[in-house]
């Protein structure tokens, strides 16, 4: 199985283990390759900016290579596939989008939390 994890799910992974859903940590434990979008370290970098978080981006992008994950790009393939993602007016995250549309064009499982994600189909494993 090859995995793609969300962003929240990534830093409870990497700094708060006890937050991890079960579920979630299994998943883990067992996949094959398990990747991180450049879109989540995007993310966390503007959050960080904005103050809405605090984490050593670069501390965490080496824990993501000790632990064996894998970075995925960001693609003109996976920009042109959220364009094709249906709307949902309780739900415009773009960052979200995004991973949803890397996992429908590698193919990958997208791992999350996110309940409004599960929307999406078989690409969204909610845990």
């Amino acid at each position: 199985m090859r995995l793609l994890l969300d962003t929240h799910l990534l830093l409870w992974w990497l700094g708060w283990p006890q937050r991890l859903p079960a579920a979630a940590r299994q998943a883990v434990e067992t996949a094959d390759q398990i990747y991180v979008s450049h879109a989540s370290l995007w993310e966390m970098a503007i959050k960080c900016s904005l103050g809405k978080l605090t984490v050593d981006l670069q501390a965490l992008c080496r824990q993501i290579e000790v632990d064996g994950f894998e970075w995925l790009p960001i693609s003109a393939p996976h920009l042109l596939a959220v364009a094709a993602l249906p709307p949902h007016d309780d739900h415009k995250d773009p960052f979200d989008r995004l991973l949803v549309a890397q996992a429908l064009t590698e193919p990958l499982l997208l791992l999350t939390a996110d309940a409004k994600l599960a929307r999406y189909g078989s690409v969204v494993r909610l845990v």
